[in-house]
């Protein structure tokens, strides 16, 4: 029977490498290793043992963990090698029991959030001068694969044992995370015919083969592994320069306050309120804008650390949404609200800008954890409507979550002064899933109104902004309560499995890419397979599978 992941119990996302069950993090000058050695009995839910070193959620939270503090702890290394600690495996993938007993809701977040993490291993390569190499030291079967693939080099231990291997549609019956699809045509160029002879051969190929289709980049044999693996990894560290000389500052564990009463609950950040109304269906996010100066120089940012707004705020945005995505699945719509000064976000966005123009690796990296987290709320299963009204602080990079929000409602009050405000950071830095800025997505038809908006400066009124494009509705005050409730209650009366296609294909608007087109995928395609009884059934591939009888599948194709 499946799992519900509501009334059984909350996902926590806080952990640390001291607390980690399931990786061992080791930093040595410009390279990092990161091994996966899996607790076989340390499941994030009772009921699967974690054998062959596959995965679930726990896993993968640690992993996400590393990889953030990698950047910001130490933004030194310049190789991160991940590798396996289990004899002769280096992942077998998401774990099978698991996934059987989980609700479809369940699966798909799992899905969802791998290929989030996974795609922060891209970013880190591409932007952070942390090239990842997967060392696979034994079998890479399924999402262990997919780790790979999520790497920038990928090599294979030649021990005449060891293969690659994408095996979910013929052992499980379900796709291969829709990840492990589009990396292997779209990343490694992998030739599609190819790619379907092996996605379809269960067991996979071993080194010889699996170089030829260009399934990996090298292998050593058993005897020169770990001093083949060492080369290429100083090699890397070399390219890049040496290692590098940047401090690094620790990412400390977020302060959380949680109060409850029947109708409300309330969850407390640094610069964040999140307050969910479960009989509504509803929860209320608002950002608190900035209260102290924004630094000055980069010796000023590196002191204020975790604690910087720029970071602190945006990791509480990130703490809640996955609060929302994992423990509060039945909540349909999120109202995105902000309090403060837009002066003083526009400020620190300033701020930021030009000291990571300067090359401050700090700055970069908040921006970049500004865009991941961004592209997070691009990426939630729900409705986001964003209310501005007076007080609101929707300038710079805040103005990305208004226009991250399927609608915006902006109160026009001649009585009170309510504006918003662009910056140069909304043109580029903080990028959709697509590479395009997300003012550009929403104007796509429009290259007049686009080059329009690029050309206010200052605060722009509601009248202003919804004649410019930039909000969906500007309701005067005597019909602001009204329309807003009426859209609020509208929403969460309509299909939720309707309005998560709607949502996603329309927030995935503009050219296709490889991140595009695996969140697009695992939004429709999976989470449709993912039902059909030839996967979950009474017979279903993924039901039967390690029984001896075979599944049963209907075999009229849709």
């Amino acid at each position: 029977m499946a799992h519900d992941s509501v009334s059984t119990f909350a996902v926590s996302f806080d952990t640390h490498p001291s607390r980690y069950r399931h990786w061992q993090l080791r930093v040595d000058g410009g390279v990092a290793t990161l091994t996966l050695a899996v607790d076989i009995d340390g499941g994030l839910r009772p009921g699967y043992p974690l054998k062959l070193n596959s995965y679930d959620l726990g896993v993968d939270i640690e992993l996400a963990d590393a990889i953030r503090r990698l950047r910001f702890e130490h933004p030194a290394v310049r190789c991160v090698v991940v590798t396996g600690g289990v004899p002769k495996m280096f992942c077998a993938g998401a774990n099978i029991r698991m996934l059987a007993t989980s609700s479809h809701t369940w699966k798909v977040n799992f899905c969802k959030f791998t290929n989030e993490t996974r795609c922060e291993i891209e970013d880190a390569t591409a932007n952070s001068g942390q090239r990842y190499i997967a060392a696979c030291n034994g079998t890479a079967a399924g999402g262990g694969y997919e780790l790979a693939e999520a790497c920038a080099e990928i090599y294979l231990i030649d021990d005449g044992f060891s293969a690659v291997s994408l095996p979910e549609v013929p052992l499980l019956g379900v796709l291969p995370g829709t990840g492990g699809l589009t990396r292997l045509v779209d990343k490694r160029k992998v030739r599609r015919d190819i790619a379907d002879i092996f996605c379809t051969k269960a067991e996979g190929f071993r080194l010889r083969d699996a170089l030829k289709m260009r399934l990996v980049d090298g292998g050593f044999a058993k005897s020169k592994w770990e001093a083949g693996i060492a080369e290429r990894a100083a090699n890397v560290v070399q390219a890049a320069g040496g290692v590098g000389s940047e401090p690094g500052i620790e990412l400390k564990a977020l302060e959380l306050t949680r109060t409850s009463s029947p109708e409300t609950e309330v969850f407390a950040w640094p610069h964040l309120l999140l307050e969910v109304r479960t009989a509504e269906r509803t929860a209320t996010l608002t950002l608190q804008g900035p209260e102290g100066q924004a630094p000055e120089t980069a010796n000023e940012l590196y002191k204020q650390g975790c604690h910087a707004w720029s970071l602190a705020a945006f990791r509480a945005l990130d703490a809640a949404l996955l609060e929302l995505r994992f423990n509060h699945t039945n909540v349909g719509l999120i109202l995105l609200r902000t309090q403060g000064s837009a002066a003083q976000v526009l400020a620190h966005d300033t701020a930021l800008t030009r000291l990571r123009g300067e090359g401050d690796w700090f700055a970069r990296e908040i921006q970049l954890f500004q865009a991941r987290t961004l592209r997070r709320l691009d990426n939630m299963a729900r409705s986001l409507y964003a209310l501005i009204e007076p007080g609101s602080c929707f300038a710079g990079s805040l103005l990305e979550m208004a226009w991250a929000a399927d609608r915006s409602y902006m109160l026009a009050d001649p009585d009170r002064p309510n504006a918003i405000a662009l910056h140069a950071v909304n043109q580029g830095a903080l990028p959709t899933w697509n590479g395009m800025n997300r003012l550009a997505v929403r104007l796509l038809g429009e290259p007049k109104l686009l080059d329009a908006a690029w050309q206010l400066h200052g605060p722009v009124d509601a009248e202003q902004a919804e004649k410019a494009g930039l909000v969906t509705r500007a309701p005067d005050d005597i019909d602001w309560a009204d329309e807003v409730r009426l859209a609020i209650e509208e929403r969460v009366s309509f299909s939720p499995d309707a309005l998560t296609g709607m949502e996603q294909n329309l927030r995935l608007a503009g050219p296709e890419s490889a991140d595009t087109k695996l969140f697009g995928r695992l939004t429709a395609w999976q989470n449709w397979i993912f039902q059909r009884p030839n996967a979950v059934g009474e017979r279903g591939a993924l039901t039967m599978y390690g029984n001896p009888q075979p599944p049963v599948f209907d075999w009229t194709r849709t």
